[in-house]
This record gives C-alpha cells, sequence and structure tokens, in this order.
C-alpha cells in the first residue's frame, strides 16, 4: 500500500473561493441547445420550451456562470437573427459545425434561461467576420434600459428590464487557423482593443475577456498572448485558456495527470501577462479566465466525417465519460482551485450533451455523467479560501509529464463551514494511506468522506444505468491523526468539522 501524508493550515491561503470557477458553457453545436436545454415538445418542458429536467440538473450542479452563445459558432453568429418572432427568424448555415442553425433560441431566450437556472450570463462577441459596429448593437440591445432603438427593441420583444450582461468575450479562439475570420496577434489585438475601448465609453464597469491560446500547444502560444496583451492590456481584464485532454494510445497514467499540462498552461500565460504588464509600466494584473476546459476525445471528432445535408442539431462531440475521465477531470478541477490567485473564471465545456456532465434523450431522459460529480461537490462544498496543499507522495513515472505524484489535492477553508479537501489518487495499481495533518486546525474531525471509484476504470452511467459510478461513502477512515484509504483511479471528498 502506498502512504502519503498532507497538512491542512488556514495560514496557508491562496485566495477566496471564486465561485466563477464553477462556470460552463453552452454553444449552438450539436444538441447542446436543442434536445438539450430547449425542447418545446418534451413532456418536462415548461412554457418557454424550456426542459425542466435539465434545469433541475443545472442547479444540481451548482453551476455559475454560462458562456454563449460559442465556441466556433460565434465566429460567424449573427445576433439579430436570435431575436424577434421565432416564426420570423432566418434559417442560416453554421460552417463551424457544418449545421443549419434555426435560431429559435437567440440572446432574450438564453438570459430567460439564465434567470431560470440561476445563472450569470457570459456573452461571447463576433470577432470573426463581425467587429466594433456589431458589438456595440449587441451591448446596446442587451443592456441599455430604454429609449434607444435597439434597446426598445428589445422591450418590444418582450424583455423590458436591461439583461444586465457584465462579463464579455472579446472573440474565440482568434489564434486558430479552423476559426472563421482568423486573425495574426496583431490583427487580433487591435481589433480587440478597439472593440474594447468602444464598449468601455458605454459601460466603463464592464469585465472584458482578451482571446489568449486556443491551447498550450499552438505554435504561437507565449507569443500571441505578448502580442495581444500589448495592445490591450490596459483595456481587458482577463486573457482567455482553452485546455481538453483526452487518454492517447491507452497510456493511462499519462492521462490521470493530465493536470500537469494544465498547471504549465495556468503559469506560462501568468509569466507572459506580468511581463506584458512590466514592459508597459502597469500596476494592473491581468487575470485568467479558463473558459474551456474537459476531457475531449478530440482525436474521434478529428476523424470523423462531417454531418450531410447540413442537419440541424446532429448528434455531435457527444462524449461517454468514464470513471477515469472522471478522475482526470477531477485533477482538472483541483488545478483550477489551486490557480485561484489568477484564474477567478472558467468554463466547463459544455453544459448538454456536448462533451458534458449532463446526457440527455430527445424526447426522453435525462442523467448524470460520471463527470457531474466532482464539479458538482467541488461548487457544493469548495468556500471561504482555498488552502494551499502539497501532498508528500510516491510518484510515478509518465510517458507525457515526467514524474508527478500520485496524489493531487487542495483544500478550502472556511471559519463556519468548516474544511473540505479534494483529493484524487492517480495509482493504478493500489491504494493509498493518505494521513492528514490537522493541529493547525484545532480540535477537528472527518465527518463525512465519500469516493468516486470502480472496480472497473472504463465503467460509464447510461440512461438505463445512471447511478453506475457516483460517490459513495468512505468507510475507510481513522481518526487522531485523520487518515483515510484513497482507493486507486479515485475522486476523493474529505469534510472536516
Amino acid at each position: 500500500m502506498h502512504q502519503a501524508k498532507l497538512t491542512l493550515d488556514p495560514a496557508f491561503k491562496v485566495a477566496p473561493v471564486r465561485r466563477r470557477t464553477f462556470g460552463t458553457f453552452v454553444e449552438h453545436l450539436g444538441r447542446c441547445v436543442y434536445t438539450g436545454i430547449y425542447e418545446p415538445g418534451h413532456p418536462s418542458a415548461d412554457e418557454d420550451g424550456f426542459r425542466r429536467d435539465v434545469l433541475d440538473l443545472t442547479r444540481e450542479l451548482g453551476v455559475s456562470t454560462v458562456r454563449y452563445p460559442g465556441g466556433n459558432f460565434v465566429s460567424g453568429y449573427r445576433w439579430e437573427d436570435g431575436i424577434g418572432p421565432i416564426s420570423e427568424r432566418p434559417r442560416r448555415l453554421d460552417l463551424a459545425w457544418h449545421s443549419t442553425e434555426p435560431n429559435e433560441v437567440g440572446v432574450d431566450e438564453f438570459v430567460r434561461w439564465c434567470r431560470k437556472a440561476g445563472v450569470e450570463p457570459m456573452m461571447a462577441l463576433n470577432l470573426g467576420t463581425r467587429g466594433v459596429a456589431e458589438a456595440l448593437d449587441l451591448l446596446e440591445y442587451c443592456n441599455h434600459p430604454s429609449g434607444t432603438t435597439l434597446s426598445d427593441l428589445r422591450v418590444a420583444n418582450g424583455a423590458k428590464e436591461p439583461h444586465g450582461i457584465g462579463m464579455w468575450c472579446l472573440g474565440n479562439e482568434m489564434d486558430g487557423p479552423w476559426q472563421i475570420g482568423h486573425k495574426t496577434a496583431r490583427e487580433y489585438g487591435r481589433l480587440a482593443a478597439e472593440t474594447a475601448r468602444a464598449m468601455r465609453m458605454v459601460d466603463p464597469a464592464l469585465e472584458l475577456v482578451v482571446c489568449g491560446s486556443s491551447s498550450s500547444h499552438m505554435p504561437t502560444f507565449g507569443a500571441w498572448e505578448a502580442t495581444v496583451l500589448e495592445e490591450t492590456y490596459d483595456l481587458v481584464d482577463y486573457v482567455s485558456c482553452h485546455a481538453y485532454y483526452e487518454e492517447k494510445d491507452g497510456d493511462l497514467g499519462s492521462f490521470l495527470a493530465s493536470s500537469s499540462n494544465m498547471e504549465y498552461f495556468i503559469s506560462s500565460v501568468v509569466a507572459s501577462a506580468d511581463a506584458a504588464g512590466a514592459r508597459l509600466k502597469s500596476r494592473k494584473k491581468i487575470d485568467i479566465s479558463f473558459d474551456e476546459w474537459n476531457v475531449w476525445y478530440l482525436s474521434r471528432f478529428q476523424n470523423a466525417e462531417p454531418p450531410a445535408d447540413w442537419p440541424v442539431a446532429p448528434p455531435l462531440l457527444e462524449d461517454h465519460y468514464h470513471l477515469a475521465d472522471a478522475v482526470a477531470f477531477g485533477g482538472l478541477l483541483i488545478t483550477l482551485l489551486r490557480n485561484s490567485d489568477r484564474v477567478t473564471a472558467a468554463s466547463l465545456a459544455q453544459l448538454v450533451n456536448v462533451i458534458a456532465p449532463i446526457m440527455t434523450e430527445p424526447g426522453g431522459r435525462a442523467w448524470r455523467q460520471t463527470t457531474f460529480h466532482p464539479f458538482a461537490q467541488a461548487s457544493r462544498y469548495a468556500a471561504g479560501d482555498v488552502l494551499r496543499v502539497e501532498p508528500v507522495s510516491p510518484s510515478y513515472e509518465t510517458k507525457e509529464y515526467g514524474e508527478v505524484p500520485l496524489v493531487h489535492a487542495v483544500a478550502t477553508h472556511a471559519q463556519e463551514g468548516g474544511t473540505t479537501l479534494f483529493a484524487v489518487n492517480r495509482s493504478t495499481d493500489g491504494p493509498v494511506s493518505l494521513e492528514i495533518d490537522t493541529r493547525a486546525l484545532g480540535g477537528v474531525r472527518v465527518v463525512e468522506a465519500t469516493t468516486l471509484t470502480d472496480s472497473d476504470v472504463y465503467a460509464r452511467n447510461t440512461a438505463d444505468d445512471p447511478g453506475r459510478i457516483a460517490p459513495r461513502p468512505n468507510t475507510d477512515v481513522e481518526h487522531d491523526p485523520a487518515r483515510i484509504l484513497l482507493p486507486p483511479v479515485s475522486w476523493n471528498v474529505i469534510r472536516l468539522a
């Protein structure tokens, strides 16, 4: 049996827990919107056509923000297509996902859904085929109270009160040659700066996100951030990061250590941002919006044929996650929390059906994927301050990331809410006996411990067996000193009070 130890001390504070860490993403892609959040003919549909079963699962998931409407989709999107009477809205070709967009859901419907779900909307702007004027039009339509052509149009469309959207993404993945309207760093930086400057003339309090690299593997990574931030540094609040991970060639050990790459990505972008600030002699610090992250079997998508005949809402990117995916996912979530001093917003991509924690059947059932559980537990129990946790743990050698520790962990501490430890055991060959030094917390005990694990690391949840992989009580707990047994390939939540 492997042995590990860590210390919990409220003096080892990283930053407050950021509620926006628990954001997600709804894109007009595949079945995320249509037969995902919206399906008027469904038995659970409400008066606006939204699936109540999905709304219930969204609330249970603990979502804080939702980024919309893309993603690659936004770089060819005309927001005006999605307002006014649904029967009169145009149908358009969506070049990003080779689909037909019926525009039955647009900005007004999305904001209405957000209000029902109790989440904050986060709007992405089209800076691929459009620019400053269109961004200002959408801002006026959404946020101006009334008395102008566009704000009065919103009122006429049924939204009397302003949408009050505070966080805006200046385009999406503009470094990627797959992006409609792909630009060089200098071209994009200038356009983003012009857009940001004009938007702040309307509302100086807006929070703006500039596009960083869409992957740390991009050939322009680092140089892209340096150039873009040189143009936009004093005009924006965040730079974005996007990262997806998958098990490749049966290399489970490297996959479970995917958070090592995320850690590298974050530290590199922070260094680039701070270097840009130093060159500009600015005291301002740019935060990171990690507004796309997940496990995604991208290689399957890249090898697939595009949909035929431009269908509406075809099933795309519907990865069905297993236990190992959930444990790697939990490691990514731990890394986001560990970096809460600079990663102050994040968006799990995506919410429903498309590489998502929630799956649905058209006209039928909805259920929780394995990845639903780490997200829901972290959102529910992470409170107060994030604590720096450095496990003393055995390590193992990986093909992709070299030597990594078996145990990856973070904790949060709140005066009234107690202390919660989140930990993954990456070992594939045995459990880890984890000793927890709690002396700095005073007289505390483990009051609840749950574990997400299974004898089959590739076991999945399905509509017929939705509870196969779910958190279960962990009774292998000792007190004084606190000790818990972490099964191999597992996500663990330990609550102390």
